[in-house]
Order: structure tokens, then C-alpha cells, then sequence
């Protein structure tokens, strides 16, 4: 069992270790705000970039931070015993979003909208007011390709999630550090650290359109096990003159006779 966690540590470190390169997502002086909503993907996170923190070539700050949503149930202190047990710089906020997202939200509506923008503006004033210039988030390889299924079958557009990205006002970065690491790796992991989890009642009870893509791309891998990494290789492998996009002419016309250059490999 210690051997598969080792290979099972290695395996996420080496896939954050490429995301980080592949994207630029760590340089020196940084001051990251790390979000902790307490689920297992932003623990691994954290415990990720703090060993990373302490072996890296460069020199990084983090700052965690949690939000308490006065979510019904929401187990109290949990979170900051944990952060208090670690040596690193931590922020525990209680703001009641809760009940701003259920007196707001229209009847059979989903939540997640409206509790992301509200979530989202105190990240960003308590990332400012601590001197961060990024923001570091959970999101893994599983969220990336659900968000990228779930525009092309609702929205009609081809939109994933990045590796990285500015805020409109220019003020962060913000990085996926986990955006190459399956969500399997993760739950593993997460049992393995016997992280404290705390459950979100508020979304975790709906079941919504992204459980139903979950719950297809499983059972595409019972014919095709590696569909996920198949599609997150193809947004790094983009075919821009083989789309119908007509704003991509123009580099369509520079790029056609450049060939086809090879793809990254699936891991």
C-alpha cells in the first residue's frame, strides 16, 4: 500500500510539475492565494503546492483561504483546526452567501452561478487586501473536459477551461495547477491524507446537467478508457482550419501550409 501511494504522489506531483511548465502558472515572488472549499480537490491542492514550496528552484508565498457560506450543517472549526496544524499563512472568512443565493435564485434553478459570482468577489477583495497577485483554484482534468462537453452540448461554443487565465480587471492570475490530474488520482489521494471533508449541501444536492456528463464520459470509458485524456488532448491540439469558425480565417490563412504538427501524448 505505500508503494501505490508513492507512485500514486509521484504521478500527481509529475502531472502539476508539467501543467506548471507547460503554462507558467509558478515564477519567483509570487503570493498565491489558494481557495479551500474544503472538498478534496482543493486540500490536494494545497498539500501539492506546499510541498512544491518547499523543493521548488524559485521562492512562492501562499496564503490559504476558506469561506464559510453558512451552509446548513456546516461543520464549524473543522477547517481551521486543519489550517492551524500547518505552518503556512491562513484566512477563514464567514460570509452568509447561502442565504443571498436562496433568496435571489428563481424556483428549479441551479445554484452554482450565482454562489461563483458572490464567492468570487470576496476571493478577489481578500487576495488584494493580502497581496496576491494570483489566486490558485482545484479545478482538475475531469472539470476541464466536463466544462468543455457541457458548451458544446448548451452553448454551442467550444470552450474549455484554461490552465490560466487574468481576471477581467487585470488585478490576478488565475491557476489550475491540478488541470492535467485526473479526479481518480485525487479521490485516492484525498483518502489516503484522510482529509477533514466538508460536504457543500447547497450544490452538492443538485444533480444538474455536469453530473449527467460525468455519468456519460463513464460510461464511455467502459469502451474507450482513456476518453478523458483524449479530449483534453484535443484542446491542446486544436485544428483551427478544420472548424467553421469564419474569425479564424485569417490565421487559418497564415497556418495552412505550415502542416499538422503532432498532438501531446495521452497520459
Amino acid at each position: 500500500m505505500e508503494t501505490d501511494f508513492r507512485k500514486l504522489n509521484k504521478r500527481i506531483h509529475n502531472r502539476v510539475g508539467r501543467a506548471i511548465k507547460d503554462f507558467n502558472l509558478l515564477e519567483d515572488g509570487d503570493k498565491i492565494l489558494v481557495c479551500l472549499s474544503g472538498g478534496k480537490d482543493s486540500y490536494t491542492l494545497l498539500t501539492i503546492l506546499e510541498d512544491l514550496r518547499e523543493r521548488a528552484p524559485i521562492s512562492f508565498d501562499l496564503v490559504a483561504f476558506h469561506l464559510d457560506q453558512k451552509q446548513p450543517g456546516y461543520p464549524a472549526g473543522i477547517m481551521t483546526d486543519y489550517l492551524e496544524k500547518r505552518s503556512i499563512e491562513h484566512l477563514v472568512i464567514e460570509e452568509d452567501t447561502y442565504s443571498v443565493v436562496q433568496e435571489k435564485l428563481d424556483p428549479g434553478a441551479t445554484p452554482c452561478s450565482l454562489c461563483s459570482r458572490l464567492r468570487r468577489g470576496i476571493i478577489y477583495r481578500h487576495a488584494e487586501e493580502k497581496g496576491c497577485n494570483k489566486i490558485a483554484l482545484g479545478h482538475h482534468r475531469d472539470d476541464s473536459v466536463e466544462t468543455l462537453l457541457l458548451n458544446l452540448f448548451h452553448t454551442g461554443q467550444m470552450q474549455g477551461m484554461p490552465a490560466t487565465y487574468t481576471t477581467d480587471d487585470g488585478r490576478f492570475d488565475v491557476i489550475r495547477p491540478l488541470i492535467y490530474v485526473a479526479e481518480s488520482d485525487i479521490e485516492e489521494f484525498a483518502v489516503a491524507m484522510e482529509y477533514p471533508i466538508i460536504p457543500c449541501n447547497l450544490c452538492g444536492s443538485i444533480e444538474g446537467r455536469r453530473k449527467f456528463v460525468k455519468r456519460m464520459l463513464d460510461e464511455l470509458e467502459q469502451t474507450i478508457p482513456h476518453v478523458r485524456n483524449s479530449v483534453l488532448a484535443a484542446m491542446q491540439n486544436v485544428r483551427t482550419t478544420h472548424l467553421l469558425d469564419p474569425s479564424l480565417e485569417s490565421t487559418n490563412s497564415e497556418t495552412r501550409d505550415l502542416g499538422c504538427a503532432s498532438g501531446p501524448e495521452l497520459f
